[in-house]
């Protein structure tokens, strides 16, 4: 697939589209170019499933319920609590048995983010790294990243393919540190100060010129000459925000200064600074203002 072509169901092992199986809430629905990811309901089946080229995450959102992974020489079964995790890397047919009714999670993590972000944190080819099948027991760090994709599968604010960048790479760090048969460096020396400032700065006007349309994180990277990794890395730690949560505040601001100094109406002014619609932009003024959009005109305009 084509790097910035939204990820479909169509790309995954076809899980998600056999009939038993619910679904809840999708990716469908959003341009999510970095990864896919469907809420649902499954019910006990038994499937073989040809290999994809991503790599999968299954979060059993209850149980325990038994699992038989149908991939190896023989016939391995695993009783898989609440919160465990069952991962499936790309390029390799597997086949499964559930045993009982589950809710999950799946989400797919594009291979070429899981390269891009091993690049930053191993020796070798990155092309190379290897993320075994396995089940794990729930993983705090992991877990915590999966209930922010569930959440943004059913929130438009979070819905934004920059937050989802920036989570699929989070994702992907986690999955190469702590999961893979790679060898992590110990740390590589940050950059000095002044260029991260620079860079920073230029994302910033980038951000800034762009307010009213869609922008993805490898579009800010792209804009400073930087991986979108490494770019993230970069932002958090000279702003103390993830680029995502910089480009709302600015969102906001934009609006802010919108309200007090003219008479457009708020749903072009949400149009204007890049919210969805309307009551995107009262959502997240309210969160972030404690107040509306036309509380907050009124005030500042009397």
């Amino acid at each position: 697939m084509l790097a910035g072509a939204p990820f479909r169901v169509h790309e995954t092992h076809g899980i998600l589209t056999r009939p038993e199986n619910m679904v809840r809430a999708s990716s469908d629905r959003f341009n999510w170019t970095s990864l896919y990811a469907s809420a649902q309901r499954e019910l006990p089946y038994e499937g073989f499933f040809p290999k994809v080229a991503d790599q999968l995450i299954v979060l059993h959102v209850d149980g325990p319920v038994a699992i038989d992974r149908l991939h190896g020489p023989a016939d391995a079964r695993c009783v898989v609590p609440a919160g465990g995790i069952h991962l499936v890397p790309g390029g390799m047919d597997f086949g499964v048995r559930l045993m009982g009714a589950l809710n999950t999670l799946h989400v797919y993590v594009r291979r070429a983010i899981i390269e891009e972000v091993a690049a930053d944190l191993i020796d070798g080819d990155p092309s190379l790294v290897e993320i075994p099948p396995q089940f794990l027991a729930p993983d705090p760090a992991l877990n915590s990243l999966l209930a922010a994709i569930n959440l943004a599968l059913s929130e438009d604010e979070y819905g934004t393919g920059l937050y989802v960048d920036y989570l699929s790479r989070a994702i992907a760090s986690q999955l190469v540190r702590h999961h893979s048969t790679s060898n992590v460096r110990s740390g590589p020396p940050l950059a000095r100060p002044a260029i991260i400032a620079r860079v920073v700065a230029e994302a910033v006007d980038y951000m800034q010129d762009n307010l009213e349309r869609p922008i993805s994180l490898e579009d800010i990277a792209g804009a400073v000459n930087r991986s979108p990794s490494h770019f993230a890395r970069q932002f958090r730690l000279e702003l103390g925000l993830p680029p995502h949560q910089y480009l709302l505040v600015l969102r906001l601001k934009r609006a802010q200064t919108l309200l007090r100094s003219s008479q457009t109406s708020i749903a072009e002014i949400a149009f204007e600074c890049g919210f969805s619609h309307q009551e995107h932009l009262t959502r997240m003024f309210r969160r972030w203002c404690d107040t509306t959009p036309a509380a907050f005109r009124k005030a500042a305009q009397n």
